[in-house]
């Protein structure tokens, strides 16, 4: 199973260079998708996955960050995918709930070949750091349509948007960690009694 993948990504509104990697990684990450506060937002998944994450962005960012979030979603799941190959031996679920302060997040995670988004997320204000909280929605979607997996997401408490989201964020390291961490009791078997996660 190849578990670094490197691609590429260019339209009329996004250029997207992004090698990931499943790791599990302790080094630093380069992230730059020309939106700061996505970045940390990337920063914590990464860390908290273990995930190996280098990812430049140009994008039409005059328009607004739309298209840079659901792009990079779409990069990514692209990725990840790759790197998952037939999913021979993985985990396949995952689940995480992580609290920052008064936030409280849980993501569960099935890499099932099926793209799905379930999103319960109430955010106090509209807005965090002057873009709209809707637009990490479109950012997990277009992960979970790209990649093939199921994506359960939800903000239990929050107070907060920035924690609220970086609580998601670090939730779904977390659970996608589990899932693409090798079953040892399942050898070169595919996790699934289809005999196929495509």
């Amino acid at each position: 199973m190849e578990r670094t993948v490197k691609i590429t990504r260019a339209t009329k509104e996004t250029s997207i260079s992004v090698e990931f990697g499943l790791g599990p990684y302790c080094g630093e990450n380069v992230i730059a998708s020309g939106v700061p506060f996505f970045d940390h937002m990337l920063a914590a998944f990464a860390k908290h996955g273990r995930f190996y994450l280098n990812l430049h962005c140009t994008g039409d960012l005059q328009v607004d960050a739309h298209h840079t979030l659901e792009d990079i979603g779409l990069a990514l799941g692209q990725a990840g995918k790759d790197a998952l190959g037939d999913k021979r031996g993985i985990t396949r679920f995952g689940a995480a709930a992580v609290p920052l302060d008064e936030s409280l997040a849980r993501v569960v995670v099935d890499l099932s070949g099926r793209p799905c988004l379930a999103w319960r997320a109430a955010f106090p204000e509209d807005l965090v750091a002057g873009l709209s909280c809707r637009l990490f929605r479109e950012f997990f979607q277009a992960w979970a349509n790209s990649s093939g997996t199921t994506l359960h997401v939800d903000l239990l408490f929050c107070e907060e948007n920035h924690h609220g989201l970086e609580a998601i964020f670090k939730s779904f390291g977390r659970a996608l960690r589990q899932a693409v961490t090798p079953d040892p009791t399942l050898g070169e078997e595919i996790p699934s009694t289809k005999g196929t996660l495509a």
